[in-house]
């Protein structure tokens, strides 16, 4: 699990420790100290803590004029102990949401398995972002299982194309408006 980086081909674009709106705005890296574990396996240092032991995510790219940003997420998404999402929305979405993000990509190529507890959060999370959205691509399809028995695909666009979208060749935009495109087509 060390050497599974966040997706680096845009940090010339974006790094949310430069970004002044992001929660992680300041933070500072190792590239050569480890010391995140998931189940006492190091992660790399990129990673971002956001109070999880299990779930570790990194801010991609943030754009506060189109309102969307990339999350790429590594580990366990275990709610029913650890209650992760309660972590991930009142630390990083709600902060995202007040600066004007509506729109979340979640990237869950590296998320081993999910545990589900109650949908309350992303019942929030679907409602704060009113006319936006909240779209998983690229989860493994065990994950996106539980999802769907425990209710959470009601409140993400998941399934098709998400499953295997070749994300990397495209830049933030670009990936943006496939998901945009996507989305589109399955509402009409």
């Amino acid at each position: 699990m060390q050497d599974l980086e966040p997706y680096y081909n845009w940090i010339s674009l974006y790094s949310a420790a430069e970004d002044d709106l992001s929660p992680f705005f300041g933070r500072t890296y190792s590239e050569f100290e480890y010391e995140n574990t998931i189940y006492n396996y190091y992660i790399h240092p990129q990673w971002d803590f956001i109070g999880s032991p299990t779930l570790y995510i990194k801010i991609l790219f943030a754009d506060y004029v189109s309102g969307f940003a990339i999350i790429e997420m590594i580990g366990e998404w275990n709610d029913a102990i650890n209650n992760d999402i309660m972590f991930l929305k009142r630390d990083i979405i709600d902060h995202m949401i007040s600066e004007g993000i509506n729109k979340f990509i979640l990237i869950g190529e590296n998320v081993l398995n999910f545990h589900t507890s109650d949908d309350c959060y992303y019942e929030e999370w679907f409602q704060d972002v009113e006319d936006g959205w909240i779209v998983a691509i690229n989860f493994r399809q065990h994950v996106l299982n539980e999802f769907s028995r425990g209710n959470i695909d009601y409140y993400l666009g998941m399934g098709g194309e998400f499953d295997t979208l070749e994300w990397r060749t495209f830049n933030p935009m670009q990936l943006f408006e496939r998901i945009e495109a996507v989305l589109s087509r399955r509402l009409n």
